[in-house]
């Protein structure tokens, strides 16, 4: 049975893309990731999730287990681990057997999440796997090899070295009703990309829970759902900050992926009206203001959901400003009072 703590009061966790700002470079996002870890360890996050991009020049964490090694070794509490692998990119044994150095390296703090997208376009994808023969529709037979490479008697004859036996918690990540589903029938944590495709939010949510089989790893189920938060001292520098993310998603959307730009002022007026209906759906799980704007959002989405644990992410250009939002959510969250769950 895996060790998901279960509090009252929904847990708060770290998702880093690594971005990479206009200007800058690779090696200078790695520094501010780990930066940020440190920091969201010092204020009290429970986890820190890094996610597998390729070919995104915004996004610098295509070796996500390189970097989850990284941030392990520079930080001494926090959990670390992927959000997520996009599995039909590996081999299932490489991934076990990746993971599995992690968990022996930094014993009890190794997550594993598992997505089916390429988190690529069909060229990239090509170039990763060679080929594309193992694809998505094989996710759910790849899930289960992952599962048991880490078991402690694999039905394989092939065994993870490092990987078999050990505890590592496989998370199910998705952003449609397929991995809610998946999630559900194995047994295990669901973690739902609200954060930048809440569609099927509500609907993906409804079906975990009422569909969810007790199993080894889990006995109820445990959801984590995406979340923006641009937090600073006031809510106009908040809605500045913001534009970049905003900015950005336009330019991923239109087909145009770039390096995350700097934010501009009155950006909302300068979109059209497709751009605006692009960012009225995604900003629909995200807080933008100052520490009482955040909290009162984050406390009406988790009132909706019922979300046991949130994961924030903040696309913001300056690393310092980004410290700033991290630090007033981790703030304003540790001194709300919560009722218990009924």
């Amino acid at each position: 049975m895996l060790n998901i703590e279960r509090t009252t009061r929904p847990k708060l966790s770290v998702l880093d893309l690594s971005p990479i700002a206009e200007g800058s470079h690779a090696g200078q996002s790695f520094k501010h990731t780990l930066d940020l870890a440190q920091h969201a360890e010092k204020w009290g996050y429970h986890r820190y999730w890094l996610a597998e991009h390729h070919g995104m020049p915004g996004i610098a964490s295509a070796a996500t287990s390189i970097l989850i090694g990284h941030v392990a070794a520079g930080t001494s509490s926090i959990r670390v681990g992927a959000g997520g692998i996009m599995l039909p990119n590996h081999s299932p044994l490489v991934i076990a057997e990746q993971f599995g150095t992690l968990e022996s390296l930094f014993p009890k703090r190794i997550d594993l999440g598992v997505g089916r997208a390429p988190g690529s376009d069909q060229s990239t994808a090509r170039a990763l796997r060679r080929n594309l023969d193992s694809d998505a529709d094989a996710f759910p037979q790849d899930v289960m090899e992952l599962l048991d490479y880490f078991s402690a008697e694999p039905k394989r004859p092939v065994k993870a070295i490092p990987g078999t036996g050990l505890e590592i918690p496989v998370w199910i990540l998705g952003s449609s009703l397929f991995g809610a589903q998946l999630a559900a029938a194995l047994g295990l944590p669901f973690a739902f990309a609200s954060h930048f495709a809440p569609a099927n939010m509500l609907q993906a949510i409804e079906i975990y829970r009422e569909t969810f089989k007790p199993s080894q790893y889990l006995d109820k189920p445990y959801l984590m759902l995406g979340f923006n938060v641009f937090a600073a001292d006031t809510e106009e520098e908040a809605i500045f900050l913001a534009s970049s993310m905003q900015q950005a998603f336009v330019n991923l959307r239109s087909g145009n992926p770039t390096r995350l730009p700097p934010p501009v002022f009155d950006l909302w007026n300068q979109l059209g009206g497709a751009e605006r209906a692009i960012l009225n759906q995604v900003l629909s799980c995200s807080a933008i203001g100052d520490g009482k704007k955040v909290i009162s959002d984050m406390l009406a989405f988790i009132a909706k959901t019922g979300a046991d644990e949130l994961m924030i992410t903040s696309q913001i250009f300056d690393h310092t400003a980004r410290l700033r939002s991290y630090e007033i959510t981790a703030n304003v969250y540790k001194t709300t009072l919560f009722e218990a769950k009924t």
